[in-house]
């Protein structure tokens, strides 16, 4: 379940109320529409009702998302929802529970009044606890573990000390005593460091007109001048893309990330040859297969697990020599929702999901590293079925109602 954050127009004030994976602020007064962009991470607050009282906002590290273990001879997933304190205090809650999803949230803003908690975890160290607490979900030891399609943010959570004291701001009700009282969270308080929250605005970098995408979007498009845009470090950056052009007249393309990738530590993989050989795949290796380079496809779009990994594993097996062009569909264009930095993520995943001897080859695993060398979105036509959309030359099918149209 996601979270609500509520939040003012930056051009008329109004109020506007958005979802967890909203990256698209479309005011629906003024019409203005902006793309939500923060380093790092979103940084929110919890909403309090206390009065006269000095605030001081406790940190607590959130990350949901899919993890991937690949253990024994099975890959196992698991959606994770969690909360973990940022702030080395013991009095204060491990967790925030329930209160994201129950309360409306706010970004933190520069004008925000309160002290706040350095926090002390690092996204490592919030991947580390999130990996130990999947772990413990498999009764074999594990390979590899992979994080794909997570949501990462800081969320602070209201306080107050009185006397000894600390108060949660929210439900005014007592947390815990602290020996000390404020003097013992002292030496963790630092001044507001004056996050701001960047909005920018929806025009293209090359020709000026308004690039478009849906609320979830990662990246946007420009169907004027056939470009497609992604944000990074506060500006607009330019991703490759290719069109696989449909044949009927109801396609819906759905967007894939294929990534040219190399290996040469553990399992040594540097064309399509050795890729067919590592997995041991029914297949007669080719002698033009040797010098063909090795790609590995991945959704660019949020699914469930299961249907990511075979999906994943179909395409990059197949390695289907697709006519492309550099030209945008122009209707029925599904969302990016998946970044290709997570879609890199999958490559080692998806290549344990095709090995035939996984008993032999999953050992290997952990000396694995991929260098990569391009990633290319890549647009697939896929036809309307009425409950299914279907990919004819792939054979692929997907349950409509496993995404969101």
């Amino acid at each position: 379940m996601g979270f609500i954050v509520e939040h003012e127009c930056p051009q008329c004030g109004a109020p506007v109320e958005l979802e967890e994976t909203n990256r698209l602020f479309h005011c629906p007064y003024c019409d203005v529409k902006n793309y939500l962009f923060a380093r790092h991470y979103f940084r929110l607050v919890l909403p309090h009702k206390t009065s006269n009282k000095d605030i001081i906002w406790a940190p607590y590290m959130r990350f949901k998302g899919n993890v991937y273990l690949c253990s024994d001879t099975s890959i196992n997933h698991r959606i994770v929802d969690i909360t973990r304190l940022g702030a080395p205090f013991r009095e204060l809650p491990m967790s925030l529970g329930f209160r994201p999803q129950a309360l409306k949230m706010r970004f933190v803003t520069p004008d925000l009044a309160g002290s706040f908690l350095a926090c002390s975890l690092s996204v490592d160290n919030v991947l580390d606890t999130v990996g130990k607490h999947i772990s413990t979900l498999v009764s074999h030891d594990f390979f590899h573990r992979a994080y794909i399609g997570e949501a990462l943010s800081l969320i602070y959570l209201p306080m107050y000390v009185e006397g000894n004291k600390v108060f949660d701001a929210v439900t005014n009700q007592l947390i815990a005593p602290i020996p000390g009282g404020r003097e013992a969270l002292e030496p963790g308080i630092e001044d507001n460091p004056r996050w701001q929250l960047n909005f920018m605005a929806t025009i293209c970098p090359n020709c000026g007109w308004s690039l478009e995408g849906e609320k979830d979007s990662v990246v946007l498009t420009c169907s004027n001048c056939n470009r497609v845009w992604e944000a990074s470090d506060g500006r607009f950056v330019q991703v490759d893309f290719k069109t696989v052009q449909g044949k009927g007249t109801d396609n819906v393309y759905l967007p894939f990330w294929r990534i040219k990738a190399k290996s040469d530590g553990g399992i040594p993989i540097n064309s399509y040859a050795d890729f067919i050989r590592a997995t041991n795949q029914p297949k007669a290796v080719q002698k033009s297969w040797e010098n063909q380079d090795m790609y590995f496809w991945a959704p660019a779009f949020k699914i469930r697990p299961r249907i990511f990994l075979n999906l994943s594993r179909l395409m990059t097996i197949t390695q289907k020599d697709f006519e492309m062009v550099e030209e945008l569909p122009r209707e029925n264009l599904y969302p990016v929702t998946l970044p290709h930095t997570e879609a890199a993520q999958s490559i080692k995943t998806t290549l344990a999901n095709s090995m035939m001897l996984k008993k032999i080859m999953f050992p290997l695993l952990p000396k694995v590293s991929f260098d990569i060398e391009k990633s290319t979105l890549v647009y697939l036509p896929f036809d309307d079925a009425g409950f299914e959309i279907i990919q004819k030359d792939m054979r692929v099918s997907i349950q409509k109602k496993t995404l969101e149209f």
